[in-house]
């Protein structure tokens, strides 16, 4: 059964039709990246999974359960968490003052200053740890929002395009984060543009196209597919656009 599954999920606003009929499964253990040309529905299809929107028709199944109605506390109950691309994190507090707050309704206050310690070395911030976090670099802003994502140790992690921004460097370091957390039973969906970070995380790839998947398969296929380099070259032939797709 997959973790997360869509059916023919689709997202109107007015007369524009931007998520069409999408299908998507992701198994369990996967780290599953999600790509496509600006303007392809990559950011509508996310928020439709954590239910920021909600959908015109079709349906969000999590675990099997039917989520499409869900609010997002409710599925991030259910073990979801997101890392949203810009760092939602209080720049006025310390790296572990923010990572106390998402954590500590969640452990026993006596374990808690070791679960925190544990998080800091994970996110190679420790030397950070009392600096305040609007001082930060955006790489390590960045890591501390996933700090704080994955504190709560949620069956799906969604990432939305979690290394924008980054230097090389920073975006492999993330890419072995991921790596790690998939290694440990953690299920990961990210939206990114960083083609060497999904070389390096992604077990399956799905593209989106004018609001459909017009690919899927391993990195190396999506690769090799020239209608994917087509479209984001923009210049897709008629023939090689998804079923329904218009100009």
């Amino acid at each position: 059964m997959p973790i997360l599954e869509t059916r023919a999920l689709n997202k109107r606003f007015g007369g524009l039709h931007v998520t069409n009929n999408v299908d998507l499964a992701l198994e369990a253990g996967e780290v599953h990246c999600l790509i496509g040309p600006n303007g392809a529905g990559k950011s509508t299809l996310f928020r439709l999974i954590l239910g920021e929107h909600a959908p015109s028709s079709g349906s969000i199944l999590f675990a099997g359960e039917d989520i499409t109605a869900f609010k997002p506390f409710q599925r991030i109950r259910r073990g979801m968490s997101v890392k949203f691309q810009v760092p939602g994190i209080f720049k006025a507090l310390s790296v572990r003052q923010n990572l106390e707050i998402a954590m500590q309704h969640h452990y026993e206050p006596a374990g808690l200053a070791a679960e925190i310690g544990r998080l800091l070395d994970f996110l190679n911030l420790a030397p950070e740890a009392g600096r305040l976090a609007g001082n930060l670099s955006h790489g390590q802003k960045q890591w501390l929002e996933i700090g704080m994502a994955i504190s709560l140790k949620p069956r799906l992690l969604l990432l939305d395009e979690p290394t924008a921004g980054m230097s090389p460097e920073e975006t492999h370091a993330t890419g072995e984060m991921v790596k790690r957390l998939n290694a440990e039973g953690m299920t990961v969906l990210a939206v990114e543009h960083d083609m060497a970070f999904v070389r390096q995380v992604a077990h399956k790839v799905t593209v989106l196209h004018l609001g459909q998947v017009f690919a899927q398969g391993s990195i190396d296929a999506i690769v090799a597919d020239e209608r994917v380099a087509d479209i984001y070259l923009g210049k897709a032939p008629d023939h090689a656009k998804p079923e329904g797709a218009h100009a």
